[in-house]
């Protein structure tokens, strides 16, 4: 369970609702530190007390929308746990894409880990597959492909369609 989820009631819970549409909506880059903590109604100030950098926001950020994340896929993966693993994974990373799409966060998720952390979602798939991480790699790379297309310019459906239809061979 979250340490803490945030509220309207604090000036760090608005700046973190308020951080979830900005990187949601807009690139890393393109969130504006200032239009960020107005929209907030917090200073700049207190962005900086709470989260040092715009980097230390986006993570707090990122990792809470994952966190919301692994846990459907988890529980899709569980409720699955008698399908060939491949099958499962399947299921579970189409709950996942829903969530994500249906929420408005695939530019957040969609995007590539930072540098220096680990897949937080990475590790249930893994599992899944009895611990091939090389697979479990692939099946993210392309889930999150999968929630980029929807961003650049493809129907969620026929994003969702080519997950689908995603498989690893052997060859």
């Amino acid at each position: 369970m979250p340490e803490w989820i945030p509220t309207e009631n604090s000036s760090k819970g608005r700046l973190v609702l308020r951080a979830v549409e900005a990187f949601s909506s807009e690139a890393f880059e393109d969130v504006n530190v200032v239009a960020l903590c107005a929209a907030a109604d917090v200073t700049t100030g207190t962005l900086y007390h709470h989260f040092e950098t715009k980097l230390g926001l986006y993570e707090v950020v990122r990792l809470e929308v994952e966190r919301r994340t692994v846990d459907r896929v988890a529980g899709a993966l569980a409720a699955r746990a008698g399908d060939l693993p491949a099958d499962a994974v399947r299921a579970a990373l189409l709950v996942g894409f829903d969530y994500v799409v249906t929420t408005g966060r695939a530019r957040l998720v969609g995007a590539p880990v930072p540098p220096g952390r680990e897949d937080v979602i990475e590790p249930a798939v893994s599992s899944a597959l009895g611990a091939d991480g090389a697979a479990a790699r692939l099946w993210m790379a392309a889930w999150r492909a999968a929630l980029m297309c929807t961003l650049d310019g493809f129907s969620v459906k026929a994003a969702r369609t080519a997950l689908a239809k995603f498989s690893l061979t052997e060859a």
